[in-house]
């Protein structure tokens, strides 16, 4: 049996959300439909008000409903320290960890030849531009280790080397609880390369 249009395009447009599944999004969809046309329409007064309030900072690139987001206001970050990201729900991600307490700057992309993806397209002059205030001692550089996160990050490294501002890359290797005998090549090179004193 197929489901009624209208019904079938809410599915769809659940679908092309990262994650979501057809049988997740019928269930969503479904759950919506039970909960009455009230939960739907709140729902879209949500998305509609997300959509009109939510942009992003002027400052670092991340997400917020202010010129400027609280990160950025808050006089209890660490002023010293910016951690550059390629997407604004990076932020999100550091964030829930708890343990990051300085800065952020978010690229907006990474470098893609493939895509047509250069320099210019990212953040990357909003960067220099911050990296003018001297209480900046340290960049760490947090772009995914895939092959456009690697070019950034290496790109990054290189302009940079001149201003002679300490610059490190995020750790790259094994997650915890991973077993060693499902690690491929690249991920065990990483984890050796990382290696630290115990």
């Amino acid at each position: 049996m197929r489901l009624p249009a209208p019904l079938e395009a809410v599915v769809e447009a659940l679908q092309q959300l990262p994650g979501v599944g057809s049988k997740s999004a019928q269930r969503m969809a479904l759950h919506l439909l039970k909960e009455g046309p009230q939960a739907m329409e709140h729902l879209g007064d949500l998305l509609n008000q997300a959509a009109r309030r939510v942009g992003f900072c002027e400052v670092c690139g991340g997400f917020t409903d202010r010129p400027v987001c609280t990160i950025c206001e808050d006089p209890r970050r660490d002023p010293r320290v910016l951690v550059v990201v390629a997407e604004a729900s990076n932020v999100l991600t550091f964030e829930r960890s708890g343990h990051f307490h300085g800065r952020y700057h978010v690229l907006g992309g990474l470098i893609s030849p493939l895509r047509g993806i250069g320099p210019d397209q990212l953040r990357t002059r909003e960067l220099l531009k911050r990296l003018e205030d001297d209480r900046i001692e340290e960049l760490i550089l947090a772009t995914n280790p895939t092959l456009d996160g690697e070019a950034t990050a290496t790109w990054l490294a290189r302009i940079l080397e001149p201003l002679g501002l300490k610059t490190t890359r995020i750790g790259l290797g094994l997650p915890i609880g991973s077993d060693l005998e499902y690690a491929d090549d690249l991920t065990l090179d990483r984890a050796l390369e990382g290696r630290r004193p115990v």
